[in-house]
């Protein structure tokens, strides 16, 4: 499994500089124990995602984690220190297997990752001073914890892309191995090592500290030419596959004759790369956990059904011993008369002596006795059968002892075969339930920005009778519905609360029937603070466009996104807060949030939901489970349409109930 080298790191880093630099933090999240990803809005691109993997990768990603609905202290400690921060530099720290992000805002802070041995994420002051790390650490020398001054690791190997000849020629004569692990060794690792050999044309196991003047030079001229790219940036990104897989931001002679795929960027090469192993990795992780619940059962039931052959064999065994004491009735009552008389005048230890010496001589009886202890027990061996009775009481008694034990454990198997049906019953159910949760698994998949339509950067639907209804997102979305897309013969919807989008729907010159009003009077209620109040509906009212203005009296003023309404205001009373979700064909396949009746028109594939407790992420999952349409439908678009704030599912069927 590859880790990012130092060289991949400088091209990352470089790539990062330039996209990275005065863009905005914003939230920060820990899908893994060892990874962060770090939000960024990056003016005239919008939303970057960076992760963060301690010891192994850094690089922007299209592949979003799933992250735990209960986010860790780390990610929320960054968002309590660096949300909203600006950045103004990302660089390599000296060449190593570090990068630091520095960012400003009251203060200024760093974030370093390490990406050498396991790695770390460590958050530090603007005096050097760390404020948490990921993992917490102790060496000799060194100590990563809170309040702790962050001290790097000592420096090691060299930077190619700066070295002098004399400082490579103290490197090899200070080595007491051969070339090639010395350079890997001095920070070039293994694959670059290997290329700079086979391009300068010196065996690997030479001695190091025995290096000729002129390999010296050849490995110097070699090293210079091979990174020469880095100085340029003139990075060649590229996945190797086809029995070796690596991704790198240069070509090397060593895959010449492999199968490559080439990128634009580094860090879309290197996302690529590593997200396929992340897919696998959680795939293979629900596979455990899944896999363990049947385990469980089958643990279980392997334990139930060694319980139930044993209560067999005590049956068999239990039954076998009381017959066998009334077949050797005699000579067994025999033994009891002569332990019964004995008794009289010896102790039981006396009297086990002189079974022992009887047993020795052969005495008539004494062939079946193997023992007797000092509380009576006597332990008889028939037909190649253990069997203890006590010497104080009866055959009889000792007898119906085995026969209760045979009954005793009878009466048991009844249970036990009732608990192994139960348990295959579980089996299989957790079996089944494995195979819904596994479909359930939602891997990270790509995140391609779209390009939208128009109506699809504001809030939208397409009214049950075919008219476009659009509505505004926040303050500035508002303003556009209104003053760019709103037209004479349009109507404007308001609901009759604070915290509410204008909406309007666009006529085109036809006149508009009461289902279409009814239709955005539910939407211009559902997409406003009513939702998130948990309210199950609102009243609306609706204008001509002549009534809309943007005019105050004097005196007053209309903040941005609000409007003054003037004249008679028409309502619609108790309009009802419920949104279907579903993809239709308008222009072109897209998700459409709306009016249950308007959707339905278009598709019979949709998700009905109302204001509830469930959050929007796991709601968007959910949803987009259920919809079973991921090659059209995204997270982000899920997101995207839904109303602000929690909601539930619901079930069409309790709708008709009501």
């Amino acid at each position: 499994m590859k880790n990012m080298s130092n060289v991949d790191v400088y091209a990352v880093c470089h790539e990062l500089r330039d996209l990275l630099k005065g863009a905005r933090v914003d939230k920060a999240y820990q899908p893994t124990k060892d990874t962060v990803l770090i939000r960024f809005h990056v003016a005239g691109k919008g939303r970057v995602d960076i992760v963060f993997q301690a010891g192994r990768r850094i690089h922007m990603t299209q592949y979003p984690l799933p992250n735990p609905k209960i986010p860790p202290n780390f990610p929320m400690l960054l968002r309590k220190y660096i949300k909203g921060a600006t950045v103004e530099d990302i660089r390599q720290y000296n060449f190593d297997r570090i990068v630091e992000l520095h960012v400003a805002k009251e203060q200024k802070f760093t974030l370093v990752i390490e990406l050498f041995a396991k790695g770390n994420i460590i958050l530090l002051d603007e005096e050097g001073k760390i404020i948490l790390p990921l993992k917490r650490k102790l060496w000799s020398d060194r100590k990563i914890s809170s309040k702790e001054e962050y001290k790097y690791p000592p420096k090691r190997g060299i930077n190619p892309l700066e070295v002098k000849k004399e400082e490579l020629e103290d490197v090899f004569r200070n080595s007491d191995s051969d070339v090639i692990r010395t350079l890997a060794r001095s920070g070039l690792g293994g694959i670059y090592s290997e290329e700079i050999l086979l391009r300068s044309n010196v065996q690997k196991d030479l001695s190091a500290a025995e290096i000729s003047s002129s390999d010296l030079d050849s490995i110097y001229n070699t090293i210079y030419e091979l990174f020469e790219p880095l100085r340029t940036s003139n990075f060649h990104p590229q996945i190797v596959s086809d029995g070796k897989e690596d991704v790198l931001p240069l070509d090397l002679k060593i895959y010449e004759n492999y199968k490559k795929e080439t990128f634009e960027t580094y860090n879309e090469a290197a996302d690529e790369f590593f997200s396929s192993e992340v897919r696998e990795t959680i795939k293979n992780e629900y596979e455990d956990v899944w896999g363990a619940e049947v385990k469980k059962f089958e643990k279980r039931l392997k334990i139930q059904e060694e319980t139930l052959d044993k209560f067999h064999k005590t049956i068999k065994v239990s039954k076998k011993r009381g017959d066998l004491l009334y077949a050797n009735y005699g000579k067994i009552q025999s033994i009891l008369n002569i332990i019964k008389d004995a008794r009289e005048k010896y102790s039981w230890n006396e009297i086990a002596s002189k079974l022992k010496t009887a047993r020795k001589q052969g005495l008539a009886g004494a062939d079946i006795i193997e023992s007797l202890d000092k509380l009576g027990n006597l332990t008889l061996k028939i037909e190649d059968e253990v069997i203890n009775i006590d010497a104080k009481v009866e055959i009889p008694e000792n007898a119906e002892v085995y026969y209760e034990k045979a009954k005793k454990a009878k009466r048991k198997i009844t249970g036990v075969n009732i608990a192994i049906e139960k348990t295959i019953k579980e089996i299989e159910k957790a079996k089944n339930k494995k195979e819904i949760e596994m479909e359930r698994v939602t891997l990270p998949q790509k995140r391609v920005k779209k390009e939208l339509k128009w109506f699809e950067k504001l809030r939208w639907f397409l009214s049950s009778d075919g008219f476009l209804v659009i509505g505004g997102r926040d303050a500035n979305s508002n303003e556009i519905v209104v003053k760019k897309y709103m037209e004479n013969n349009d109507i404007y919807f308001h609901s009759d609360i604070h915290g509410a989008p204008s909406v309007v729907i666009k006529s085109q010159g036809k006149e508009i029937p009461e289902t279409t009003i009814d239709e955005a009077a539910s939407f211009a209620a559902s997409f406003s603070s009513a939702w998130t109040k948990g309210f199950g509906s609102q009243d609306v009212y609706w204008v001509h466009p002549d009534q809309v203005s943007k005019t105050p009296q004097s005196g007053e003023f209309v903040k941005k996104g609000a409007f003054i309404i003037r004249g008679t205001r028409n309502y619609v009373r108790a309009a009802t807060l419920l949104i279907a979700v579903g993809v239709v064909d308008y222009e072109g396949e897209r998700l459409m949030a709306g009016p249950l009746d308007a959707v339905k028109k278009y598709t019979d594939n949709y998700v009905i939901i109302k204001p509830g407790y469930t959050k929007k992420e796991a709601l968007s999952r959910e949803i987009r489970h259920k919809l079973n349409q991921e090659h059209i439908v995204t997270m982000d678009d899920l997101v995207r349409v839904l109303p602000s704030g929690k909601a539930d599912i619901v079930d069409e069927r309790d709708l008709r109930r009501r």
